[in-house]
């Protein structure tokens, strides 16, 4: 696949709208949908909760029942990418669960069905461990880990795609000038890595931010109501990381 060559249908996961829309179906398909969105961001939501007070027990699992409970409640049956960002939707959905004078039973309920997913509490509490301490409210974490959240999806799926190209190689090597932390000082020294000329790498750095672009446009499409708010939401992104 060239950077000119159209992308397959089937060459990149569901879009998360897509995702929502699945999960309102009573069968696997609608099951297996839920657990993807959530595996997709999950974390947000954990730090949130925590930020909100919570230790990492317990936001472990009212992360897990807020997901689950949304399944069992049909809540995903309300929702419509006509109402706007998906963040927001979900913001939203966790502070009113949180809220509820149910809520502190509802681990205990959770535990009599299987768990939608999988959370790696270690993995969490070292995320979390690294967050602002007291600089940034609930939501404004919520904001910025769904922020690089989004990133690190998207740089994902470009991974997979250079390796699908059997690129990995160059991807591993470049992929630094994307987020600013690059395995080589300059395009010469990266060249000689995996040789290619300084021009080359040139180039090649030019077509991987041009297929980051495309593929961080088309992720951020997926969440908004319009390609209209795409732009906008990629500076409200860029503005979430230097909070």
């Amino acid at each position: 696949m060239t950077e000119e060559e159209p992308v397959a249908p089937n060459a990149f996961p569901e879009t998360p709208w897509t995702m929502l829309i699945q999960a309102r179906d009573d069968n696997t398909l609608g099951t297996n949908a839920l657990s993807d969105l959530c595996e997709l961001y999950w974390y947000p939501v954990y730090a949130y909760i925590r930020r909100r007070g919570r230790n990492s027990h317990d936001a472990e699992d009212l992360t897990q029942a807020f997901f689950a409970d949304f399944l069992r409640r049909n809540d995903f049956a309300n929702a419509d990418r006509a109402r706007g960002k998906l963040r927001s939707y979900l913001a939203t959905a966790v502070s009113h669960f949180l809220s509820q004078s149910y809520r502190k039973d509802r681990a205990a309920k959770r535990g009599g069905g299987q768990p939608v997913f999988s959370i790696d509490a270690s993995l969490a509490e070292e995320k979390y461990q690294h967050e602002p301490v007291d600089k940034l409210t609930p939501e404004k974490l919520f904001e910025r880990r769904w922020a690089l959240t989004v990133l690190e999806n998207v740089l994902d799926e470009l991974k997979q795609d250079y390796s699908h190209q059997g690129k990995e190689e160059i991807f591993s090597e470049l992929s630094g000038f994307l987020t600013g932390k690059p395995a080589s000082s300059n395009y010469a020294e990266a060249g000689k890595k995996i040789s290619l000329s300084e021009d080359a790498v040139k180039m090649a750095v030019h077509r991987l931010r041009k297929r980051f672009r495309n593929f961080l446009h088309r992720h951020i499409a997926a969440t908004v109501e319009s390609d209209a708010e795409v732009e906008g939401e990629i500076q409200w992104m860029m503005a979430a990381f230097q909070t």
